[in-house]
C-alpha cells in the first residue's frame, strides 16, 4: 500500500471513530461512572472488534457478512442485552465513591473488555465502515499482507488514542463530583447514555 493510501485510511477512520455514536457514548458513560478503571480494558475489546471486522472485510468475507443475516442479527441482539446490562448495573451502582485499589481490577478488566467486544461486534457503525466504506477508500482486492499489517497497526494506534482522550476528558470531570447526590445522578445519567448507546444499535 502507498504512504498516500494509508494515509487516506488513517484519516477516514479516525474520522469514523472521533464521530458521536454508540462507541463513543459507552466509553464516555463508563468513564464519568467509573473513571479510568477499566477504560484500557474496554477499549482494548472495541479494538479487537474493529479487527475483527477488518479481517472480514480484508479476506473477502464482506459478502457472507451480509448474506448470513440470522447470525449478525444474533450478534447484534446479544450485544444490545449485554450493553442494556451494563446500563442497568450503572442505574443501581450505590452513590458512593468506589477505591479503585480496592476493586477486583482482573474481574472488572474482563467485564470491560467483554463489553466493549460486544459493542463494536453489534455497532451498525463499525459494521458500516469496514464492510461499505473500507471497500471505497482501499483496494482490497490488491491487499497483501503487508498492506493488512500496515492497516491493522494503524487501527491498533489510532483506536485507543482517540477513545483513551475520550476516557480521559470524562475521568477528569467526574471528579467534580463527590456528593453522594450528585455522584448517584452520574451513575444514572451514565446508565441512561449506556442504555440509550443499546437502543441506537436495536433501532438500526
Amino acid at each position: 500500500m502507498s504512504f498516500y493510501g494509508l494515509l487516506t485510511f488513517c484519516a477516514v477512520y479516525a474520522l469514523a471513530v472521533a464521530t458521536p455514536g454508540p462507541g463513543i457514548a459507552a466509553i464516555i458513560a463508563r468513564s464519568l461512572a467509573h473513571g479510568l478503571k477499566g477504560a484500557p480494558a474496554f477499549i482494548g475489546g472495541m479494538m479487537i472488534g474493529d479487527l475483527t471486522w477488518f479481517a472480514i472485510a480484508a479476506t473477502g468475507l464482506a459478502a457472507l457478512a451480509k448474506t448470513a443475516a440470522t447470525l449478525f442479527v444474533a450478534i447484534k441482539w446479544a450485544g444490545v442485552a449485554y450493553l442494556l446490562y451494563l446500563a442497568w448495573k450503572l442505574w443501581t451502582a450505590p452513590a458512593e465513591r468506589v477505591a479503585i485499589e480496592n476493586d477486583n481490577a482482573k474481574r472488572h478488566g474482563w467485564q470491560a473488555f467483554f463489553g466493549g467486544l460486544a459493542l463494536t461486534l453489534a455497532n451498525p457503525k463499525a459494521i458500516l465502515f469496514f464492510l461499505a466504506l473500507l471497500p471505497t477508500v482501499i483496494d482490497l482486492a490488491s491487499m497483501n499482507p503487508w498492506s493488512f499489517l500496515e492497516i491493522s497497526a494503524a487501527i491498533c494506534v489510532l483506536l485507543p488514542l482517540i477513545l483513551g482522550t475520550y476516557a480521559f476528558l470524562a475521568a477528569r470531570a467526574r471528579e467534580l463530583f463527590t456528593s453522594s447526590k450528585s455522584v448517584r445522578r452520574l451513575n444514572r445519567s451514565s446508565g441512561a447514555a449506556m442504555a440509550g448507546a443499546a437502543v441506537v444499535i436495536a433501532t438500526r
